[in-house]
């Protein structure tokens, strides 16, 4: 679906993704066009455009409001999101770390390990993943079956050992309907891993409202499932499942007490007003979610995007930015792709308000920073790890 006429001339396509060079009236330019408002917007009619002095006013007033915030709110417009994802990429990670000092401590970062609990067999045809039985006979994954408690339990001690406060678990399904004894499992793993004091988060696709409510009461911490994009670009995504079905998922974990844990992936081919529709989905959620993961797509060999080129740095960097200004108290999760991150670059994203990471031996079926690495890194750049439930609201 193409993007509407007013937000495809306010960011031309030549700037999108990009800081230009300051000169006088580029930013009004740029937005003129975005004053064709819709009806919960600020400014003049849908027939009248704003001249470059209201167009300026307009864009200075919509980053000022969000970076004044005290509290979140979910009531964003699109057009407000874009005007903000936009501005010049230094001035923009410099108003997301001044929020981000208001909310968060600046140095403190999480450190998440992520295991995969059950490989492959997915029927789900995602087109970046190498768990879909589509795609495994071109990316050699080998479907397994769950792992024991025991192993899963063996493997969050060594994370928590090794300054891991949260321990993420998925399994490749499309949902958990019927797979009783495999969820009378994964509810052991939960309890015992919050037994050793540790946040927990699982991703195991679609879940019922029972579903849901079971793992709250097996102490689950958090639940993740990602939007991925936007959802006008979602089915050149995926097929197998419905944007509208993401989110019920979402709305079943709000509704039984469990932290939402839901992101997206960058770089899949999207455009830049995709990742403002992504980020505008998740900012007006009825609560935003606790944790945003940024994922940079890594392409995987035998998947129809294992040739895709790596997305660049900065649109990663914009991203986190407007998230942290648009969700100013949520966790922002740098996930896979970090691996391909320059360590300046991680840099520059805590800077401008991620604060977690994913760390340990292994993503899923991608490479992963270590423990050691990261714990050098911290030392180098002045960062403490953050304590398990260290975050007000996290259970």
């Amino acid at each position: 679906m193409s993007a509407p006429r007013a937000l495809r001339c306010a960011v031309p396509s030549a700037l999108r993704g990009r800081a230009p060079i300051a000169q006088k009236g580029a930013i009004s330019r740029r937005y003129s066009s975005a004053a064709v408002a819709s009806s919960n917007a600020p400014g003049p009619t849908q027939t009248t455009e704003l001249n470059d002095v209201e167009a300026r006013e307009w864009v200075a007033n919509v980053l000022q409001k969000a970076v004044q915030a005290t509290t979140p709110r979910t009531d964003w417009t699109r057009k407000e999101i874009s005007a903000i994802y936009h501005q010049p990429l230094l001035d923009l990670s410099y108003q997301a770390a001044t929020l981000h000092r208001r909310f968060h401590a600046p140095s403190s970062v999480q450190l998440c390990t992520l295991m995969n609990i059950k490989t492959g067999g997915c029927t789900e045809d995602c087109s970046y993943c190498a768990q879909s039985t589509r795609y495994q006979s071109g990316t050699g994954i080998t479907p397994k079956r769950v792992e024991s408690v025991e192993s899963v339990l063996a493997a969050a001690r060594i994370a928590k050992t090794n300054g891991s406060t949260r321990f993420c678990m998925g399994a490749a399904w499309r949902d958990m309907r019927g797979r009783k004894n495999s969820l009378k499992n994964i509810k052991e793993m939960v309890s015992g891993v919050r037994e050793m004091g540790m946040e927990v988060c699982v991703t195991l696709g679609m879940v019922d409202a029972q579903q849901a409510k079971e793992l709250a009461e097996a102490g689950l911490t958090a639940y993740n499932h990602n939007l991925d994009t936007s959802r006008e670009f979602y089915p050149s995504v995926i097929s197998t499942r419905t944007y509208d079905e993401r989110l019920a998922t979402l709305d079943n974990v709000r509704n039984a007490g469990i932290n939402v844990c839901s992101g997206g992936i960058l770089g899949l081919g999207e455009t830049d007003d995709d990742r403002v529709g992504l980020l505008h989905t998740a900012a007006t959620l009825p609560s935003h979610p606790e944790s945003f993961p940024v994922n940079a797509l890594v392409p995987i060999k035998g998947t129809p995007l294992g040739d895709r080129k790596k997305i660049e740095f900065t649109s990663v960097l914009r991203t986190i930015a407007t998230a942290r200004i648009v969700m100013p108290g949520t966790i922002i999760r740098i996930a896979a792709g970090r691996k391909t991150m320059a360590e300046e670059q991680q840099a520059l994203c805590f800077m401008a308000g991620a604060n977690a990471i994913f760390t340990g031996e292994k993503m899923l079926t991608t490479e992963c920073n270590g423990w050691e690495e990261d714990g050098e890194m911290f030392g180098r750049w002045g960062l403490v790890p953050m304590k398990s439930f260290e975050r007000e609201g996290v259970k």
